[in-house]
């Protein structure tokens, strides 16, 4: 367990990535919104852009340097940021955003890219497709620098890059609601330097309570103190004896990270307890090659949709209006749960996280 911070000047609101939305309607100003609408938080670009120059100079980008930014998922919301900080510290910069890889290869070539900035999960795919697909040398992009930001890195992602485009790879950790980087560190074994004092804090799992250093061991949530409101990040960090904050490794609460975006297991629930017949559901993760997939296996609870195709078409459109995250969807042969007529079974579900990172979604049953 880590150590309990001491009585607060003033009471702390405690929100989730779950509270966010509903400040939408009130809000004004420039507002960063998800992909999906979940999370709404006011944008100050200005505010932020010494963060994004910050985290560009730690990992080695100088003014002799072309920086081409491929960022998908929540991330893509800072790519102009990033572009804009790089054009200033660099030489040039470009947004090109999610693409094929191919055409991400074409983009580094025709720039003369020599710093990208993706995500971890982006950077791995990229490297398989040069060798595997493309039969090309990664060392023939000329890579100097590689930032990585978005999704948490499966082990040995950094050193792995490095040793294969010899370049310098840094990770930089950004917030979760306004991807401005927060932190970052140039190995796996390093704990974050911090943009800056207080810019992340760490917070119990059990209940409402920031720590303060030094830390013993155990799981704590990373956590954005703004004001007098703290928002809970839903990344935590197997913390080491210490005052260093470490980078998350797992999520936690009724969001999953898949892809770089942010999942609301909540929407999906509320989603499938609207399709008749649906008694329960799983969603499994997995990053079996370089990249996330998900898939959700239903359970109906009459024999007779097992195999009704226009069922499963209706589940599909219902996720895709939910998320830009490709879900496939199976179907159990098994049946459960009894027919009730008229009206739609609550769909009850689970999540299997093959990647280890989610822990669940009630914070205060993680074992530590």
């Amino acid at each position: 367990m880590t150590t309990p911070a001491g009585p607060t000047a003033a009471p702390m609101t405690w929100k989730t990535r779950g509270d966010l939305a509903a400040a939408g309607r009130s809000a004004t100003g420039l507002l960063l919104v998800s992909p999906d609408g979940d999370s709404i938080v006011p944008g100050d670009p200005a505010g932020a852009a010494g963060a994004f120059t910050a985290a560009l100079e730690a990992a080695g980008v100088g003014p002799a340097d072309r920086v081409v930014v491929a960022l998908s998922g929540d991330g893509e919301l800072a790519g102009p940021q990033w572009a804009h900080a790089a054009a200033q510290v660099g030489r040039a910069a470009a947004s090109v955003g999610p693409r094929g890889r191919l055409r991400l290869h074409r983009a580094l070539e025709s720039l003369g890219a020599t710093t990208l900035v993706t995500t971890p999960t982006g950077a791995m795919d990229l490297l398989a497709r040069l060798h595997l697909e493309f039969l090309l040398d990664p060392l023939d992009l000329g890579l100097r620098n590689i930032v990585l930001t978005g999704e948490i890195a499966s082990r040995r992602t950094m050193a792995h890059l490095a040793s294969e485009f010899e370049s310098r790879v840094t990770e930089v950790y950004s917030s979760p609601f306004t991807a401005a980087p927060l932190g970052w560190r140039s190995s796996e074994t390093e704990p974050l330097t911090l943009s800056g004092p207080g810019a992340v804090r760490l917070a119990s799992l059990e209940k409402d309570e920031l720590l303060a250093p030094p830390y013993s061991e155990g799981l704590a949530e990373l956590v954005v103190v703004d004001g007098e409101t703290v928002l809970r990040t839903g990344q935590v960090a197997r913390v080491a004896p210490g005052e260093a904050v470490p980078a998350p490794e797992h999520t936690v609460g009724d969001h999953v990270l898949v892809r770089g975006v942010w999942l609301s297991l909540p929407r999906i629930r509320r989603a499938l307890g609207r399709v008749d017949g649906v008694s329960g559901w799983e969603l499994g993760i997995s990053r079996q090659g370089t990249l996330d997939s998900a898939v959700l296996t239903v359970t109906f609870n009459r024999e007779s949709l097992v195999r009704n195709p226009m069922w499963k078409s209706r589940i599909q459109q219902s996720l895709k209006a939910l998320t830009p995250i490709t879900i496939a969807v199976e179907v159990s042969q098994e049946v459960a749960g009894a027919a009730e007529s008229g009206t739609a079974v609550a769909a009850t579900g689970t999540v299997r996280d093959a990647r280890g990172h989610h822990l669940g979604a009630d914070r205060t049953a993680v074992a530590p």
